[in-house]
Formats: structure tokens, C-alpha cells, sequence
């Protein structure tokens, strides 16, 4: 076979070189990021510019000063008394005339506004007689006691702890009805719309819904203090250890240095409840002297004259 024609080697280190084309142009390589071309500030807006910069500055250091007194000034440390803001507040006395129930109970044609509560005999809830005293002095109420089959006596006492009345009416001619059901249950319960409210249950949260019947307003720091009392009463006093009646006791009679009752110049839903935590507990008579001073404010109005006849 005769030997075949020779090629020149194309891997040499000047092919690309010499065989490049000369008829092309160069272009500038796109991956470089070109800076953009630097404009002329003028001199006039800079200045400017500088001094609405620092005159924010200065705004904004005013503002946080300013905050910072405004806290100062308002928010009062925590040892502070509250019993000057309490004297401010605007109380109605009880003996008022009654409020609007429509407007707080809602309007109902041709039905009595019905309170039904179950309590157990063996621990009667003393502050729901006390408020039902009060409420019969503005209002007109048609009361009832019932026993339920779950108990098998109740005291006569408490069978009469509404007293009798006298002058029967009809029925529609009464503002409020009023029914006490002596049952066998842990904790009082109440309901005021059978068909729509779920039960509200605990003496102190009964009394709060009573009490408010009254239209009564308060400020934020009173309203406060007399939940504050109210629990205590509730959960330290009467349902406590020794200890903590203990303390309680002595935070009475310190509050009661200050004021008549437990907040501010009036009676108020913290004195009810406290004052039958008091005689539930036994521990009245060991009260120290302001305490014992003011149970006797307590009890020279009728409502708590009343159930004291049923403790005898």
C-alpha cells in the first residue's frame, strides 16, 4: 500500500494565533462591572441636606426625652397609695334610686327577669342574702326558697331567710324575680336566662353579677381593689389556713385605718363579701380593733342585721 500524505499537527502552541481571521473587531468584555459615571453634587444641597439630617436628630432626642419625663410623672411607683385616687372617684350611694335593669338585663315583653340560685344548706352563700337585702331596697322583688330532693332537711331559718312578704302582687307588677333552690352542690350557682346564659358558678362571682344590679361605676383603680378584696375574701379568709386568715386580717385592719370601708368612704361589694367570710370563718370575735370597728358599721344597717339572725 503506498504511504499516505502528511498533516501539519494542529495542536501547536500558535494555531489559534495563526489562524484567527483579521476581518473582526474586539468587543469590550460584558462580565466587568463598569461604574456609572460620577455626577456633581452641588455644594448648596449637600449643606442641606447635612442640616435636615442633624435637626432630626435633635428632634428625636427631644421626643425620647420628653417620653421618658411623661413616665416619670404618670406612672405612679409601686409603693405608691392608691387612696387618694380612691377618694376621687364618684360613688352613688346605694339608697339611690334603682337603675334602668332593662337596659342592663336586657328588655324581655311580658316576663319577670329571673334570678335562680342553687346553694347547699350546709354552707349558705351569706353575701347572696346580704346583696338580695339591699336589692329590695330599690327595687321591687319577688322572692321564693325552694328545697331541692338532693337535700333531705334544711334549717327553718334558712327556709325563711327571705323573710314573708306581705303584700302579694301580681306578677308582673314585680321588677326582679329572685329564687334561692337549697341543693346539694359544691359551689353556688346561678343562672339568670334559662334558655341562653350557662351558669355562673362561685359566691364571689355571683356577687359580683348582683351587685352590679345597683349601677354602681367605679374607676379602674377602685374596680380593681374591690375584685382584689373580693378574692382575698373568698379564697384566703374563708376557704384559707390559719396563716393566711392571719395576714388577711392584718391587711384589714390596715386598710381600715385609712377609710371607713375597705375602699374609699362607701360600702362597697369587698365589704359584704369580706364581712360574711368573717362570720362564716369564726374568727370575728379575734378581729383587731379597726376590723371590729368596722363590722359594727356593717351591722348596724339592716341587710347584715338580717342574716345575723340566721347565725344565731
Amino acid at each position: 500500500m503506498p504511504a499516505m500524505y502528511k498533516v501539519r499537527p494542529l495542536h501547536g502552541a500558535g494555531v489559534l494565533a495563526e489562524h484567527l481571521p483579521s476581518c473582526m473587531y474586539p468587543l469590550p468584555n460584558l462580565h466587568r462591572t463598569a461604574a456609572p459615571p460620577q455626577e456633581e453634587v452641588d455644594p448648596s444641597l449637600q449643606a442641606l441636606e447635612c442640616r435636615q439630617e442633624e435637626i432630626l436628630k435633635r428632634l428625636y432626642e427631644l421626643k425620647s426625652a420628653v417620653d421618658g419625663l411623661s413616665k416619670m410623672i404618670q406612672t405612679p411607683d409601686a409603693d405608691f397609695d392608691v387612696t387618694n385616687i380612691i377618694q376621687t372617684d364618684e360613688f352613688s350611694p346605694l339608697t339611690t334610686n334603682g337603675a334602668d335593669l332593662d337596659l342592663m338585663l336586657g328588655k324581655d315583653y311580658g316576663a319577670l327577669k329571673d334570678v335562680v340560685i342553687n346553694a347547699n344548706p350546709s354552707l349558705p352563700p351569706l353575701s347572696l342574702l346580704v346583696i338580695h337585702s339591699l336589692l329590695c331596697e330599690r327595687y321591687k322583688i319577688l322572692s321564693a326558697v325552694h328545697t331541692h330532693s338532693s337535700v333531705k332537711s334544711v334549717p327553718e331559718n334558712l327556709l325563711k331567710c327571705f323573710g314573708e312578704q306581705t303584700k302579694k302582687q301580681p306578677r308582673h307588677e314585680y321588677q326582679l324575680g329572685f329564687t334561692l333552690i337549697w341543693k346539694d352542690v359544691p359551689k353556688p350557682q346561678m343562672k339568670f336566662s334559662i334558655q341562653t346564659m350557662c351558669p355562673i358558678e362561685g359566691e364571689g362571682n355571683i356577687a359580683r353579677f348582683l351587685f352590679s344590679l345597683f349601677g354602681q361605676k367605679y374607676n379602674a383603680v377602685t374596680s380593681t381593689l374591690i375584685d382584689s378584696w373580693v378574692d382575698t375574701a373568698i379564697f384566703q379568709l374563708k376557704e384559707g389556713s390559719s396563716k393566711e386568715r392571719g395576714a388577711v386580717l392584718r391587711s384589714m385592719n390596715a386598710a381600715l385605718g385609712k377609710s371607713s370601708w375597705l375602699v374609699g368612704n362607701e360600702l362597697t361589694l369587698a365589704d359584704v363579701v369580706a364581712w360574711c367570710a368573717l362570720q362564716q370563718t369564726g374568727t370575728a370575735n379575734t378581729a383587731p380593733a379597726n376590723v371590729q370597728k368596722w363590722m359594727k358599721s356593717c351591722e348596724n344597717l339592716a341587710p347584715f342585721s338580717s342574716v345575723m339572725k340566721l347565725l344565731k
